[in-house]
């Protein structure tokens, strides 16, 4: 499979393969009163409980074993605000190869040390999408290592999708299913898995309003560039990918946009009624059910909790 290919359903099913010894198989959580205040059955899929804490080890974990062991040999490579370089740094870990992160300046400092813990080295940037791509071109010049895009890349697309394989086997009829939107490489892969599945499943995105990106491009029928992330949510501030956005629009995916007061009040719910400490990214998706009832009430939805990685001392309230 072609790296900048998007994944077939054959290929999410090698991933799942692949990346059994290692990933959690995470649990589906339920709450008669998030029900009840939405009318809706929720299903929430706890990826915050995966390996490392967020959904990203499953493409991580793919990447890293798909390689050949020439390629391997090189190590790994990648630009991460966080949860993608901790992920690509356990996996790396799992294979015996060295793992190099490109960090932004003023990325979460839990996620930051979880980083150097798992092993990797770290390299700091500028916090600028230019900045991190040319740091990490300059580390693939000097080491030789295989660049794990965060989103872009088909093998971490294809990771990611085993999890709609593996809540679909937990709740095997859902009307719909909703995760989160940043740079795509969830929503696209659970997209292509779900759908090859269940092609008359719903799906829908939660982004937030001040990183919408997806939503605009979505609504243009072109890439929109020019958005400036001013979002709390630090794991969706990535612009969506190209062959994310491809994905989106070929399966449907219906984006919600929400605002971060509505995020962080989702997020307290989430801890007061399923005692879940979630990042406020992950919240989005419950924001996005609470701003339109209406179009979830009565159906089975899976909702998708990305990651756990919360810096305890600078919560949003």
């Amino acid at each position: 499979m072609s790296r900048d290919a998007l994944p077939t359903i054959d290929d999410i099913r090698a991933a799942a393969a692949r990346i059994a010894p290692f990933a959690q198989v995470t649990p589906v959580l339920r709450s008669d009163a998030l029900d009840a205040l939405t009318g809706a059955q929720l299903h929430f899929k706890c990826e915050n409980l995966q390996r490392g804490g967020a959904f990203k080890f499953r493409g991580a974990c793919n990447a890293a074993w798909a390689l050949d062991d020439d390629q391997a040999a090189r190590g790994v490579l990648t630009h991460s605000s966080g949860n993608h370089g901790n992920a690509l740094a356990l996996a790396a870990a799992t294979r015996g190869i060295a793992a190099h992160v490109v960090i932004p300046e003023g990325a979460v400092q839990a996620k930051v040390e979880a980083i150097e813990r798992a092993g990797a080295t770290v390299h700091r940037c500028a916090p600028t999408q230019a900045a991190r791509e040319a740091m990490a071109a300059e580390l693939q010049r000097q080491t030789g290592a295989v660049l794990v895009h965060p989103y872009a890349d088909s093998q971490v697309m294809a990771g990611q999708g085993t999890l709609a394989l593996e809540l679909l086997r937990q709740v095997p009829d859902l009307d719909a299913l909703m995760t989160p939107v940043g740079g795509g490489g969830l929503a696209s892969g659970v997209a292509i898995a779900a759908h090859a599945l269940d092609p008359a499943l719903a799906l829908f995105g939660a982004e937030p309003a001040g990183a919408d990106d997806a939503a605009q491009s979505l609504a243009h029928g072109a890439r929109i560039t020019s958005v400036v992330p001013d979002t709390l949510c630090d794991g969706l501030r990535a612009l969506v990918g190209e062959r994310n956005l491809e994905a989106l629009r070929a399966h449907h995916v219906d984006v919600i946009t929400v605002t971060d007061q509505e995020t962080v009040a989702a997020m307290q719910l989430l801890w007061r009624e399923l005692k879940m400490l979630v990042e406020v990214s992950s919240a989005t998706v419950l924001a996005a059910i609470l701003k339109q009832p209406p179009r979830f009430a009565g159906r089975r939805v899976g909702v998708v909790l990305t990651g756990g990685n919360v810096d305890l001392g600078a919560l949003p309230w």
